[in-house]
C-alpha cells in the first residue's frame, strides 16, 4: 500500500509549491511521476519546470520529447506504469491512478481555493481509505505545510 499524502493548496499555486517538492523527491534520491490532469497543464508544467528558480534543476521528460528511462522526473496524462522506475506520483488538477499501490508515495496537491476541487479531494481520501492506503493529510500555513491528520 502507499502513502498517500494530500496536499491542500491554500497559499500558493500548483507551480509554486510543486518544485520544492520534487526536490525533496530528487534529493532522496528519488524518482517521480506527475500525473496531470490535461495535456495543456502537462505542457504548462514542462515549461515552468525547466524555468523555476528553486530548485535550480528539475530534470524531467513527456511522452513527446524524451526516453522516460533516462528523466528522474516524468510529465503524463495517461495513469500507467511508472515508465521511468518511480517510486512516487504527483496527482494534479483532480487526476486519479488506479495503480497507486505501485508506488511508495504519493502527492495529491489540490487547490484550497476551489471547493469542486476540495469535495473531489475528499472523495479520493475515502477511496484512499476504503482500500487501505496510510494517508496524511497537510495544509499550508503561512510558515510552511503543517500536518493535520
Amino acid at each position: 500500500m502507499a502513502e498517500i499524502g494530500f496536499y491542500h493548496l491554500t497559499r500558493s499555486t500548483l507551480e509554486q509549491a510543486l518544485p520544492r517538492l520534487l526536490g525533496r523527491v530528487l534529493a532522496l534520491p528519488g524518482r517521480a511521476v506527475i500525473l496531470c490532469g490535461s495535456r495543456e497543464r502537462l505542457e504548462a508544467l514542462d515549461a515552468f519546470l525547466w524555468t523555476c528558480p528553486e530548485p535550480d534543476w528539475l530534470p524531467h521528460g513527456h511522452v513527446q520529447n524524451a526516453d522516460a528511462p533516462h528523466h528522474p522526473i516524468w510529465l503524463a496524462t495517461e495513469d500507467a506504469a511508472p515508465p521511468n522506475g518511480a517510486r512516487h506520483l504527483f496527482l494534479t488538477d483532480g487526476a486519479v491512478s488506479a495503480r497507486l499501490s505501485e508506488y511508495d508515495r504519493v502527492f495529491d496537491l489540490f487547490d484550497g481555493r476551489d471547493e469542486a476541487a476540495v469535495q473531489a479531494a475528499r472523495g479520493r481520501w475515502k477511496a484512499a481509505k476504503a482500500a487501505g492506503h496510510g494517508l496524511a493529510y497537510w495544509q499550508q500555513t503561512a510558515s510552511g505545510w503543517d500536518r493535520k491528520g
